[in-house]
């Protein structure tokens, strides 16, 4: 998504394809009746090597002298390689082309030889086409910002975006004004104004009508920028256009510009440049990983595939399809279509389907099977009533979804009501007790 596309590297990727099938044809010669053209066919394997290493100097930090030695080197340890393994069928150990002679240990003596200049020259190495830094940077112009819509994800503003690159990719924009995100979720719409400045990570094109630029704002963001926002912090979610990290309950992603992983139950599949390798059925991510953050707050949004993460300074959301789970120091809400549970302290409630659990402070309400136990310290009481089962079920449920409501709104666990309502649960099975 993110590497560099240019000529060079284009021309390089062909020759790759070409010098494949080079490899194919000199190893099937015989069969082709091209025996005759053993060697020249290897010379030809030999120089396309050196031209894709040579070609591919530079991808991401720019040319430098020691980027060319080493890429001679990788293309000599190649070589000496091919020459060695190329030996078991029918490669001669020595090859010849206008008085030059080369074989396998001369050419993993030059690799070796040059891969030592190399480290010595980075120690005092200049660069003879470096490329900016290697950090995206924000453009000093301006189009006029009006809000968008991603995957139900509504961004409302009025201001302006100014495009954020990492080489000559747009993987942003960063928003001067005002901005507020608003999202539904299955147990309530999560509404925010955000502080700016705001970027948004997305390859989406917001180009509008051009409008002045602010030089300090764009100096101001590209500052910011930094991956240090993120030194010192547990971060489970980062995004910085060119680098992609998401880990959830049971799913891991991760994308560098050269490098791409995807872990899920179901399996995991991670790409190195063109190769794949895959273990079992990871399922693929539709679309692109989606970012809203304030750069001077702790506010971000992310949207990959079906899982949304809501992060703040004071609480985690993450919704994956129907499911919703909230954390925020020891309170855990979870929401889904057959199981809720709500944890704050000594206070837990758990609701499955055809069970509940309930604890607050030394009282627990279990129900299972059709019948309640209920331990208060040392006593324990249990009552074998269809009703009282269905009664510890229903109020179970509705005492985490009541909840949900001020969690979603940022307000937390209210625990006076909390406890107000499980007291007033107890009050009633004590009835079935008579």
């Amino acid at each position: 998504m993110f590497e560099d596309e240019g000529l060079r590297f284009r021309i390089g990727n062909f020759l790759k394809g070409i010098t494949a099938l080079l490899l194919v044809i000199w190893v099937f010669r015989g069969w082709l009746d091209l025996e005759r053209y053993n060697e020249q066919i290897a010379w030809a394997i030999i120089a396309l090597i050196f031209i894709i290493e040579l070609l591919g100097v530079g991808r991401w930090l720019g040319i430098t002298l020691s980027g060319i030695i080493f890429a001679v080197a990788k293309a000599f340890f190649i070589v000496a390689l091919f020459i060695f393994v190329g030996g078991w069928l029918g490669l001669p150990s020595e090859l010849a082309l206008y008085g030059f002679t080369i074989t396998a240990k001369k050419a993993l003596a030059y690799s070796i030889v040059l891969g030592i200049a190399g480290l010595l020259v980075a120690r005092f190495d200049f660069p003879i086409r470096r490329k900016r830094d290697f950090m995206p940077k924000v453009e000093k112009k301006a189009y006029e910002f009006t809000g968008l819509t991603y995957d139900g994800i509504v961004v409302r503003g009025n201001g302006k975006a100014y495009p954020i690159k990492f080489g000559k990719k747009r993987v942003g924009w960063a928003i001067e004004g005002d901005v507020t995100v608003e999202v539904k979720t299955p147990i309530g719409t999560v509404r925010k104004r955000l502080i700016g400045p705001t970027v948004i990570w997305t390859r989406l094109n917001l180009e509008g009508r051009k409008v002045s630029p602010n030089p300090a704002f764009v100096d101001t963001v590209t500052s910011m920028l930094s991956p240090r926002i993120y030194e010192g912090k547990a971060e489970s979610v980062i995004d910085l256009g060119f680098i992609k990290v998401y880990e959830g309950d049971g799913f891991e992603y991760v994308k560098l510009p050269f490098l791409e992983v995807i872990s899920t139950p179901e399996g995991e599949e991670i790409r190195i440049g063109p190769i794949k390798i895959h273990e079992g059925r990871p399922r693929k991510i539709k679309g692109e990983m989606f970012t809203i953050r304030e750069l001077g707050n702790g506010f971000q949004l992310t949207k990959v595939d079906d899982r949304l993460s809501i992060v703040t300074d004071e609480f985690r959301i993450e919704i994956v399809g129907n499911k919703v789970t909230y954390r925020s120091g020891s309170e855990k809400l979870t929401v889904g279509d057959n199981y809720v549970s709500l944890s704050s302290g000594d206070i837990s409630i758990s609701v499955g389907k055809g069970s509940a659990k309930i604890r607050i402070e030394d009282a627990i309400i279990s129900a299972r099977d059709g019948k309640v136990k209920i331990r208060i310290g040392d006593s324990i009481h249990t009552i074998r009533s269809e009703e009282a089962f269905k009664l510890v079920l229903k109020k179970a449920k509705e005492i985490v979804e009541e909840q949900s409501e001020d969690v979603i709104e940022g307000l937390g666990v209210d625990k006076a009501r909390l406890n107000r309502r499980v007291k007033e649960l107890l009050d009633e099975l004590m009835k079935f007790l008579g």
